[in-house]
């Protein structure tokens, strides 16, 4: 019940502003916790005998770990498929995400900064793709990209290929090209926002000084645009780092599989308890650098306070 304070202004209890988050912690609850919950009953559940299918444990005391240690046995193991996949995707995922940045700053940039007028119509230019199934999406680039797509045609007619190449035989490039594609919208528009909150007298006084376009870059615009570019890799880099469909249409091969193929593939061939621990990893992985992301974000408001 709303009450008048002594400086006239309106006094709530105390519960009040908190239970606005009653309806988003309820969803949590249902649509995040328990399904992890079921994930870890599943991975240090059991096996039946017989027909060798996962026997989710829910109750923590009868946890058995056989399952969950021999997952991280195979990925400490040099030369294990598990390790391999790994080490793979922590490459694939690392290059994209430089990629994504490389590409996305410019371009944040320039609508932050010179884009004026213009600046509504490129923001919707680079939502539009969210607009459209990632799935299709991605099956049109398979189209470009055979032998006789229209990717070789123009190669060739620049002179760039003398013969059609084979971009869907499994090539890594062509994996990483298909993460940078699908996530580099993810990237631009947390660096846009970022670049657009930096004031312009900020700038404006570093050229009084006397500091030239590049210095003023250096030294003010990029620190300033920090929190951005890491909100920008780590918003990037979680979802590639679970992407199997990616992988899976534009390359389905063995030699190019990334971590989340492997939950996949493990859990089509039964191993439901090996795919549900890997999971569990992944999230001990992803969770370092989300760490790490929140403590910076909390650093960087508490010098923005002071």
């Amino acid at each position: 019940m709303r009450r008048k304070r002594a400086d006239g202004g309106s006094w709530f209890p105390r519960w009040f502003w908190p239970s606005f988050a009653t309806p988003a912690t309820i969803w949590l609850l249902l649509f995040f916790v328990l399904p992890f919950y079921v994930v870890l009953s599943v991975a240090f559940g059991s096996l039946d005998p017989i027909f060798l299918t996962a026997k989710p444990v829910f109750n923590p005391v009868q946890w058995d770990v056989t399952a969950f240690r021999g997952v991280l046995d195979k990925l400490f193991t040099s030369g294990t498929i598990e390790q391999q996949t790994l080490l793979r995707t922590v490459a694939y995922v690392g290059i994209a995400t430089v990629a994504c940045l490389l590409i996305g700053y410019p371009v944040a940039y320039f609508i932050a900064r010179h884009a004026r007028r213009s600046k509504a119509f490129f923001l919707i230019a680079f939502i539009a793709p969210f607009w459209i199934s990632y799935m299709m999406r991605m099956f049109a680039w398979v189209n470009l990209l055979q032998p006789d797509g229209y990717v070789n045609r123009i190669l060739q007619f620049f002179g760039v290929l003398s013969e059609p190449r084979l971009w869907l035989n499994g090539k890594p490039s062509t994996v990483i090209f298909g993460l940078i594609y699908g996530y580099v919208p993810f990237m631009i528009l947390p660096l846009f926002g970022t670049l657009d909150r930096i004031e312009r007298s900020t700038v404006e006084a570093a050229r009084d000084l006397g500091a030239g376009q590049i210095r003023t870059f250096v030294r003010v615009t990029l620190p300033l645009s920090k929190q951005g570019i890491l909100a920008g890799c780590i918003i990037v880099a979680l979802p590639m780092f679970g992407d199997y469909f990616t992988q899976t249409l534009l390359a389905s091969t063995r030699q190019t599989a990334m971590f989340g193929n492997l939950i996949v593939n493990s859990i089509e061939t039964s191993l439901v308890n090996a795919g549900a621990s890997l999971v569990i990893v992944m999230l001990l992985l992803l969770i370092v650098p989300m760490l790490y992301y929140l403590r910076s974000t909390n650093v960087a408001r508490e010098l923005a306070e002071r």
